[in-house]
C-alpha cells in the first residue's frame, strides 16, 4: 500500500476515525488498532513476509526479557549475541546472499576457474533493513542498560511494525518512541492540522517533483552514450533531485502521518542539499539512520577520539557500513567510501564541526562565501549519486566519461521548461522554509485565510494533475 495511492488515501482516514472515536480514547484499545493496521498494511506489500516481522518482534521481545532476566553477563551476552547473529542473519540471506555468491563466481574466474553460483529466486521483503534496525536498537539498548526490557509485548510491536515508519523510516529508537506508545494520547487538532500540512509537503515532493525527475533521470540513467555530456549532467541533476525529493517526501507523509495520531517520530531529512560541508550534509540527510550508524557503531569503534589511524579507520568503517546497507551492488559501497573521502578532510583537520547552525540564519540570502561552499558541496553530492543510480561501477564510470566528452558544453537535449520551472520554484520555497522542520511549516501562517487555503489547494491540484499510476518510493528497495 503506497502513501502516493487511492487505497491508502481510503485506509488513512478509516484508521485515524477508529483511532480517535471507536477507541473511546482507551490506550489499550488504541495501540491494539495501531497494531492491527500495521500488520495489515504491511500484509498489503506480500502476507508471506509478514510472518518474518512477527518472528523478529517476537525474537528481540523475548531475548530482551531474558537479558533483563539474566543473572550473569555471559547470560545477558549470550542473549544479546543470539538476536543479533538471527537478525543480522535474516539479513544478510534475503537482502546480501546473491551478492556474496556472485562476487565470489567473479573473483574466482580470474583463477581461471568458472562456476555457475547458486542464488536464492526470492524478493528482498519490503522493510527489512529499517524493522530490523528497530529491533537492534533495542537489544543493544538493553544489552547497554540504557534501558529496560518492555514487558508489554502490544506496545513492543507497535514500536517495531507502527505503518507510518515500518516500511522506509525513519529508523526508530525505543528511548523516543516507545514512552510514547506507553502514554495515554489525547486528540491535538493543531498537531493534527500540522500533521495534514506536513503529508500535503511530502506528497508534492513526491508526485510533483520526484516522480517527474524520474522519467527524465531514467531516460538518461539508462541510454548512457546516447546523449550529449551536458544532459548527461542534467541526468545526474535530475537524479539529486527525484531521490531527495522521493525519500524526503515520503518521510514527510510518515512523520505527518503519525502526527494525527498524536505521536512524534523522529526528523529525517534538514535541508541537506544546503549543507556547506559533507559533514553537514551527513548530519541532513537520512538523519535516523546517520544518526544510528554514529550510536551504535562509530562511536563503540572509537568515534574521533582515538590518533588519526583510528579517526580514518572509522570514518571508513561507517561509511563503507551505510554505503553497503544501502544495496547489495558494489555501486553502493564505491558511493560509501566516495563520501568516506568527501568528509576526510574535515575529520583530519578537525572542522567537521564547523557548520552546527543553518545557512544563512536569519538572513535572506547567504554570503557569497556560504553560496561557494553550499555549490561546491552539492556538485560533489551529484557527482557521488551517479554511482548510487548506475546499475555498476561500469555503467557510472561510462556516465562519467560522457560527461567529460566535448558534448559538455551544449544545450542539453532531455527535460522540459514547466519541470525546470518547477524546480526553481521548489528550491525558492525550501530555502524560504529551511528553518523550519519543513519547508511549508510556516509559510503563510500570517496570510489572509483566502490567501493561505488558496496555497494550499494550488498544491493539491497540481498533486492531481501530475499524478499518474502510484510509483513506488526509492527507498522501498533498501
Amino acid at each position: 500500500m503506497l502513501f502516493n495511492s487511492v487505497s491508502f488515501a481510503i485506509f488513512l482516514p478509516i484508521i485515524f476515525l477508529l483511532y480517535w472515536f471507536a477507541t473511546k480514547g482507551d490506550l489499550k484499545r488504541q495501540n491494539i488498532l495501531l497494531l492491527v493496521s500495521s500488520y495489515f498494511f504491511y500484509a498489503c506489500w506480500d502476507w508471506r513476509f509478514l510472518f518474518l516481522l512477527i518472528f523478529s518482534t517476537l525474537l528481540d521481545y523475548y531475548t530482551g526479557l531474558k537479558m533483563s532476566a539474566s543473572k550473569s553477563r555471559a547470560s545477558k551476552k549470550f542473549w544479546f549475541w543470539l538476536s543479533v547473529i538471527v537478525n543480522l542473519g535474516f539479513l544478510g540471506v534475503f537482502k546480501y546472499f546473491n551478492f556474496f555468491a556472485e562476487s565470489f563466481a567473479d573473483a574466482i574466474s580470474h583463477l581461471g576457474l568458472h562456476i555457475n553460483p547458486w542464488t536464492l529466486k526470492v524478493i528482498l521483503p519490503v522493510g527489512i533493513s529499517f524493522y530490523t534496525f528497530h529491533g537492534l536498537s533495542y537489544v543493544i539498548d538493553i544489552y547497554k542498560d540504557r534501558i529496560k526490557a518492555e514487558r508489554n509485548f502490544i506496545d513492543y510491536s507497535v514500536f517495531v511494525s507502527f505503518f507510518p515508519l515500518l516500511v522506509a523510516g525513519p529508523i526508530e529508537r525505543a528511548t523516543h518512541l516507545l514512552p510514547q506508545i506507553k502514554v495515554k494520547r489525547t486528540f491535538d487538532q493543531a498537531k493534527a492540522v500540522d500533521g495534514l500540512r506536513q503529508i500535503l509537503w511530502g506528497l508534492f515532493k513526491k508526485v510533483v517533483i520526484a516522480d517527474q525527475c524520474a522519467v527524465y533521470a531514467n531516460t538518461i540513467f539508462n541510454n548512457p552514450g546516447d546523449y550529449s555530456g551536458s544532459t548527461h549532467v542534467a541526468g545526474a541533476l535530475f537524479f539529486t533531485f527525484q531521490i531527495y525529493c522521493d525519500f524526503s517526501g515520503y518521510s514527510d507523509i510518515a512523520i505527518g502521518t503519525a502526527r494525527l495520531f498524536g505521536i512524534d517520530l523522529l526528523r529525517n531529512f534538514a535541508f541537506p542539499y544546503f549543507s556547506r560541508d559533507i559533514a553537514e550534509f551527513w548530519r541532513r540527510w537520512h538523519i535516523s539512520l546517520s544518526s544510528w550508524f554514529r550510536d551504535y557503531l562509530y562511536i563503540p569503534l572509537g568515534g574521533s577520539k582515538g590518533g588519526t589511524w583510528m579517526k580514518v579507520r572509522n570514518t571508513f568503517a561507517i561509511f563503507l557500513v551505510s554505503g553497503f546497507w544501502h544495496g547489495a551492488n558494489w555501486t553502493f559501497i564505491f558511493w560509501g567510501l566516495l563520501n568516506a573521502l568527501y568528509i576526510m578532510p574535515s575529520i583530519l583537520f578537525k572542522t567537521n564541526r564547523n557548520n552546527l547552525d543553518i545557512a544563512a540564519q536569519g538572513k535572506f540570502l547567504p554570503s557569497m562565501k556560504e553560496l561557494v561552499s553550499i555549490v561546491i558541496t552539492f556538485s560533489l553530492t551529484v557527482f557521488a549519486w551517479i554511482f548510487f543510480r548506475s546499475e555498476s561501477l561500469g555503467h557510472a564510470f561510462r556516465y562519467i566519461s560522457e560527461i567529460f566528452s566535448g558534448s559538455l558544453f551544449t544545450w542539453p537535449t532531455v527535460g522540459s521548461p514547466t519541470l525546470t520551472l518547477l524546480l526553481v520554484l521548489f528550491l525558492m520555497i525550501e530555502w524560504l522554509g529551511r528553518e523550519q522542520q519543513y519547508a511549508i511549516a510556516g509559510l503563510g501562517l500570517r496570510w489572509p485565510k483566502t490567501v493561505r487555503l488558496a496555497m494550499y489547494y494550488s498544491i493539491i491540484m497540481a498533486i492531481i494533475y501530475f499524478a499518474g499510476a502510484p510509483q513506488q518510493f526509492i527507498y522501498f528497495q533498501f
